[in-house]
């Protein structure tokens, strides 16, 4: 599929698509997707819905997760990721880039990209990752404030209220400030940082019939579970937030160590997708299809040898 190509694109609101994802037996499973390329992949791989993580826009830009991005910038990300794939995008919303009308502008810019669902973080700025320590919350009732404006400027977008709350306030804290946050609007509740799998059970035997959301973070607080595991629990939504990323930083930084050394890429061609591979993945031949003016692409057979 092309998103240039108006019959192949959805044409229910992305999300309406993303509840029709949540209205079928089992958990939601979604990889983080830090650009158009891995959510081309993990579609291919065969999922359904993507994550835009924060953490992974920001390190992807050279900068910390901190609060530091504005709307743009994230609107950039999403366009992308919903045009390559057309597939339901849960977007992290950080605090909601200010109070209650810079929430609704949020909402609003975030649909017009192509998102299908949002959630939105109970800290207060600078914020930090949900995994890290000493994080600051906001009062309750503010965040609730912003749950209620998402919810009034909101065509079809499904609204996460993200709580940072069980490292700081325990699980009593947790839960309740999101039966407040549900309250005021949320659809569905994403307890962060939960440490041990009793924390999250407790949480959702006191949410009971509630959509939470899991996060299966590497090198955080909690341990290593299974989207089958975490259903089990009592979850309906996990993401994985920023996967793909780490694998390509790991993988970018052995090509330039070993270009550094080996004063050219010899070495590294074997780990590389190839460019028929790549084209595949785009899709190019369907779009030089589209342009007769276009003439077909022929692949090089082999790398010559020198």
């Amino acid at each position: 599929m092309t998103y240039l190509v108006a019959d192949d694109l959805p044409t229910a609101p992305a999300g309406d698509r993303f509840r029709a994802l949540l209205a079928r037996p089992g958990i939601l499973r979604m990889p983080g997707s830090h650009n158009g390329q891995a959510a081309l992949q993990a579609k291919a791989a065969g999922f359904e819905a993507h994550y835009l993580s924060g953490a992974a826009m920001t390190a992807s830009m050279g900068i910390p997760d901190v609060g530091m991005i504005t709307v743009d910038e994230v609107c950039f990300f999403v366009r992308q990721i919903a045009r390559a794939t057309g597939l339901p995008l849960l977007v992290d919303g950080d605090t909601g880039y200010g109070e209650a009308l810079n929430v609704m502008h949020m909402i609003r810019s975030f649909e017009d990209a192509g998102a299908a669902a949002v959630h939105i973080e109970d800290q207060l700025l600078p914020k930090k990752c949900g995994h890290l320590n000493d994080k600051k919350l906001a009062d309750p009732h503010d965040m609730a404030a912003k749950i209620a404006a998402a919810r009034k400027a909101r065509k079809h977008l499904y609204i996460v209220a993200r709580t940072d709350a069980a490292a700081s306030e325990g699980l009593d804290g947790c839960v309740g400030r999101a039966k407040l946050f549900l309250d005021a609007g949320a659809d569905a509740i994403f307890p962060e940082a939960l440490t041990t799998a009793d924390m999250f059970k407790e949480v959702a035997r006191r949410l009971p019939g509630v959509p939470l959301l899991a996060n299966m973070t590497e090198f955080g607080r909690t341990p290593f579970f299974t989207g089958a595991e975490f259903e089990d629990m009592g979850y309906k939504m996990v993401i994985w937030p920023v996967s793909s990323l780490r694998v390509a930083n790991k993988a970018q930084a052995e090509l330039y160590t070993s270009l550094k050394e080996a004063d050219g890429t010899h070495k590294m061609v074997d780990r590389m997708q190839t460019r028929a591979e790549l084209y595949a993945t785009i899709g190019y031949h369907d779009y030089e299809a589209l342009d007769a003016s276009i003439v077909t692409t022929v692949i090089p057979p082999a790398m010559p040898q020198v």
